[in-house]
């Protein structure tokens, strides 16, 4: 297998546990060496055999992530592109459905001319050849590539195999390896347990393995002792054994990193010549999260999923970028749509997002709340599925339809207002068919989010398989309703706002995915500061 020495690779591995923070590690890393002139990329391999994560429930996986290109992802692409203010492509995650779905489509092509297909070396050479794409096609100085899973997971042992071989055919001088792991704390005794974090490496080491850096997470220091303990142990130098402590914000990582000497270690250990590093504009962004000058907004997030709260990091994100935006501090509290009653009191909160999704379950509770944001004048925005229960919620109290609804609900219903996009309606497979990806709106003259974005035409990413019922345009934008966002052909509707209200913008798309620490995205900066102004009105 051709490989290229150009590009160098950094693998990051877990053990112990799962959900460690690979992600914001590698994310982390990523940003710290952008800083100091080093263009980087970074991707996730998922070892679960779905093709994508488009079809998986949030409850077990979090957030399904999507890209320009229509890619539906790993969460982890957002927290990548958030810190390293870069967009990704679908090439970026890679998961073992997809390996074993090309490797199995070529059999069937005869491309491997009668051999015997086999884990090692069809499959682990696809998985390097998914690397390597990305190296070539992103032109970057260093790939960081996160596996996902737990060093002993079964499903995780073809992508392990892969690194290993790959780090071997670039060369150690260009290929290193970073394993977190964790240190518990242990009240009875007092003091960080490193055995733990010794097995991790030993069952590494029997991969043919050898970890280059051990990032501990804990929620203590790590005193010198601990240090050199795991480093004798675990056959790496002690300056290479570093803290990753729990930070209070996801933003302080980096930070935090950077104290521990992480880009200095790397270069040392890989060749690269770092630059003088730049002023990193997370120093400035933690400080006004730390200490806001504009008091503080209260934000409900009423939605399906709320018992996964991963189902909604890039809205959480998304919020605490427009927070910052506005030199506020905002408290978000979640409230599951199934459990709106006459005892939700919405005018608690300063402004109430409510999110998309998918299925039937909430969904009357998600409807009636917006009908109390609607009549109370609290700043309101769906998003998605929310800006489609805005449409359901008006026309059945605004327009006098009774039982408005979406077909996804009741199939029979006497005013469709929400429906299947026409080329949606007779699909046989569910995975990757929705309107995924960029595609453009034009904003209407004299409207809110013309005002809000300050320009005519604007891209955002979609995910979604219903869409505003035109036949009941009329209808609806007769009482109040105004239909201000359109694709360029009028074939979907894309936004809409209710006439007099303080705020209230539905969104066909998923804004929380465009934003970043650095530049909010418009919309929510506008939300937040709505719901700052709401606070201030009410005080």
């Amino acid at each position: 297998m051709p490989t290229s020495i150009t590009t160098k690779f950094i693998f990051v591995t877990g053990g112990v546990i799962s959900s460690l923070g690979k992600g914001i590690f590698a994310a982390s890393l990523g940003n710290l060496l952008k800083h100091h002139g080093v263009s980087v990329s970074v991707m996730k391999l998922d070892p679960y055999i779905n093709i994508d994560a488009g079809t998986m429930s949030p409850f077990q996986h979090g957030e399904v992530f999507v890209t320009d290109d229509g890619g539906e992802t790993d969460m982890d692409i957002g927290h990548y592109e958030r810190f390293l203010d870069k967009s990704l492509t679908r090439m970026n995650n890679v998961t073992a459905g997809q390996i074993y779905w090309t490797v199995l489509n070529r059999e069937r092509r005869g491309d491997y001319l009668g051999s015997t297909v086999q884990v090692i070396p069809h499959i682990t050479n696809q998985i390097k050849s998914s690397i390597q794409l990305v190296a070539k096609q992103s032109e970057v100085d260093l790939v960081i590539v996160e596996v996902g899973g737990t060093v002993g997971d079964i499903e995780s042992l073809p992508f392990l195999e892969a690194i290993r071989q790959l780090s071997a055919q670039v060369g150690r001088e260009n290929s290193m390896f970073v394993h977190l792991t964790l240190i518990p704390y242990v009240d009875a005794s007092g003091e960080l347990k490193t055995k733990p974090t010794q097995h991790s490496v030993k069952e590494l080491q029997g991969l043919g393995i050898q970890a280059d850096m051990i990032v501990c997470r804990t929620s203590r220091p790590l005193s010198r002792e601990v240090r050199e303990k795991i480093g004798m142990f675990c056959n790496v130098p002690s300056e290479y054994v570093i803290e990753g402590r729990t930070r209070r914000y996801l933003y302080e990582v980096p930070l935090a990193l950077e104290k521990e000497g992480a880009p200095t270690l790397v270069a040392k250990r890989l060749g690269l010549n770092l630059g003088p590093a730049k002023a990193n504009e997370f120093e400035s962004l933690v400080e006004r999260l730390k200490e806001p000058k504009n008091g503080t907004v209260t934000i409900g997030v009423i939605g399906k999923y709320v018992k996964q709260q991963d189902a909604y990091i890039s809205i959480h994100e998304a919020i605490t970028h427009g927070s910052i935006a506005n030199d506020v501090k905002a408290e978000v509290q979640y409230v599951s749509s199934e459990d709106v009653d006459s005892q939700l009191d919405v005018t608690s909160f300063d402004g109430v997002i409510v999110p998309g999704g998918f299925g039937e379950r909430g969904i009357e509770g998600k409807i009636e709340a917006i009908r109390r944001l609607r009549n109370s004048g609290i700043p309101f925005l769906g998003i998605c599925l929310g800006m489609q229960c805005a449409v359901i919620e008006f026309a059945r109290h605004a327009c006098k339809m009774g039982k408005a609804n979406s077909t996804e609900f009741d199939q029979a219903t006497e005013y469709p207002v929400i429906d299947f996009i026409p080329d949606q309606r007779n699909l046989e497979q569910k995975g990757a068919t929705m309107r995924l990806g960029l595609y453009p709106a034009k904003l209407a003259p004299a409207s809110l989010v013309r005002k809000v974005y300050g320009a005519e035409l604007v891209y955002e990413r979609h995910r979604h398989r219903y869409e505003f019922n035109t036949a009941f345009r009329a209808q609806i934008e007769e009482a109040g309703m105004k239909v201000t966002g359109l694709s360029p052909d009028e074939r979907y509707v894309e936004m809409v706002e209710v006439a007099g209200h303080p705020f209230f913008v539905g969104v066909q798309f998923h804004p929380e995915l465009l934003s970043r620490p650095m530049r909010p995205h418009p919309l929510f900066h506008a939300f937040v500061e709505a719901c700052r102004k709401a606070r201030t009105a009410r005080r």
